[in-house]
C-alpha cells in the first residue's frame, strides 16, 4: 500500500519524537536524580521522575509505530499489540495527571506558602503519584475487558492487520461511553484544575513583590505547563468526545496521537525550568573538559549575564518555582 502525505507527516513526527524524546527525559533523569543525591527527594523530583517514567514508556515504543506507520499496518506478533496499547494510553493519561499534580502544586507553594511547606513532603507526592497511577490503570483495565480477547488485532478494511482499531458493535457499547468518561474525569477536570490554578498563579505573582525578572520566568514556567497539556493532550481526547458523539471508533485518531507524542519533548523543557540548576551548571556537568575554551567562553558570556541580577532574586524564584 502505497503511503500518503499524513503517513509521511506522522512518520515524520515519530521519528522525531524518539530522537528528542529519549535524550530529553533522560537528561531530566540525570538533573533530578543528582538533586535528590544532594539535596533530598522533593515533591518536584518526584514528579519529575514520574513523568520521566511515562514518557520513556512512550518513547521506546516508537519505532514500534514508526513501523506500523510505514506498514500501514500491524507486522508484530498479536500477543504485542495489548502491551504496545497499554504503553501508549499509560504515557498519555498518565502524564497528564502529573502535570496537573504539578500545576496544583506550584499554585499551592505560591497562594498558601506557609500551610503547604507543612504538607510538602516527598512521601505525600508518591502517594498522590500512586493514586493518579492507580486511576489510569483502572480506566485501561476495563478497556481491556471491553475488547473481549483476539489481542486487539483485526483484519482492516483495506484487508490489512490491525492494533486496536476495529471494534464490534458490542465492544463499542462499551468503549465509547468509557472513552468519553476519560476524555471528561482524566483530561477535562484536569485541564480546568490547571487552568484555574495557572490563572491564580499569574495573578498572584503579577501583584507580588517579585522582580521583574523572576516574574517572568514564574509566568513562563506556569503558561509553557498550561499550553503543553492543551495542545499535546486537547486533540486525542476531543476524538473521544467525537467519537460518543457519532457512536462510533473515528478514523483521525492515529492523527490526533500525533500532538500526544509531543509531550516527551516538551514536557521535560517545562521539568528543566522547574529545576533550579540553571544553564551554566548543566553546562559544568555535562562537559567532561571543564576548561575547554568553548565551555569557558560560554561560562563568561553567561555569567556576565547573571552579574547583572541581583543574587537575592534568583534565590526568591527559586524558593517559589523549586518547591
Amino acid at each position: 500500500m502505497e503511503l500518503t502525505a499524513s503517513s509521511y507527516v506522522s512518520m515524520f513526527v515519530y521519528i522525531f519524537t524518539f530522537l528528542l524524546g529519549l535524550p530529553s527525559n533522560l537528561l531530566v533523569l540525570f538533573v533530578y536524580i543528582r538533586k535528590a543525591r544532594k539535596h533530598g527527594a522533593t515533591p518536584n523530583v518526584v514528579y519529575a521522575l514520574n513523568l520521566c517514567v511515562a514518557n520513556l514508556a512512550l518513547v521506546l515504543w516508537m519505532p514500534v509505530k514508526v513501523a506500523e506507520t510505514v506498514l500501514q499496518g500491524w507486522a508484530l506478533p498479536a500477543e504485542v499489540c495489548p502491551v504496545y496499547s497499554f504503553f501508549l494510553f499509560f504515557s498519555v493519561y498518565g502524564s497528564s495527571l502529573i502535570l496537573t499534580a504539578v500545576v496544583v502544586g506550584r499554585y499551592l507553594s505560591i497562594a498558601y506558602p506557609i500551610t503547604y511547606k507543612l504538607y510538602r513532603r516527598a512521601r505525600t507526592s508518591c502517594l498522590v503519584s500512586a493514586i493518579l497511577w492507580a486511576l489510569v490503570f483502572l480506566h485501561l483495565g476495563f478497556g481491556y475487558l471491553a475488547e473481549g480477547g483476539g489481542h486487539f488485532v483485526s483484519l482492516s478494511e483495506h484487508n490489512v492487520f490491525a492494533c486496536y482499531e476495529n471494534f464490534t458493535q458490542e465492544q463499542l457499547e462499551v468503549l465509547v461511553p468509557l472513552r468519553l468518561e476519560m476524555a471528561l474525569l482524566l483530561f477535562l477536570l484536569p485541564l480546568v484544575l490547571s487552568a484555574f490554578c495557572t490563572l491564580r498563579c499569574l495573578v498572584l505573582v503579577r501583584h507580588s513583590s517579585l522582580p521583574s525578572g523572576g516574574k517572568r520566568r514564574v509566568l513562563a514556567i506556569a503558561l509553557s505547563t498550561l499550553v503543553v497539556f492543551v495542545v499535546c493532550y486537547g486533540p486525542y481526547n476531543v476524538s473521544h468526545v467525537v467519537g460518543f458523539v457519532l457512536y462510533t471508533n473515528v478514523g483521525w485518531r492515529s492523527e490526533a496521537m500525533l500532538s500526544s507524542s509531543c509531550n516527551v519533548f516538551l514536557e521535560p523543557v517545562v521539568m528543566l525550568m522547574l529545576s533550579p540548576w540553571t544553564p551554566r551548571d548543566l553546562v559544568d556537568r555535562l562537559c567532561r573538559k571543564r576548561r575547554d575554551a568553548s565551555c569557558k567562553l560560554w561560562h563568561q558570556h553567561h555569567c556576565s549575564r547573571a552579574s547583572r541580577n541581583p543574587q537575592t532574586t534568583t534565590t526568591h524564584v527559586v524558593s517559589i518555582i523549586s518547591h
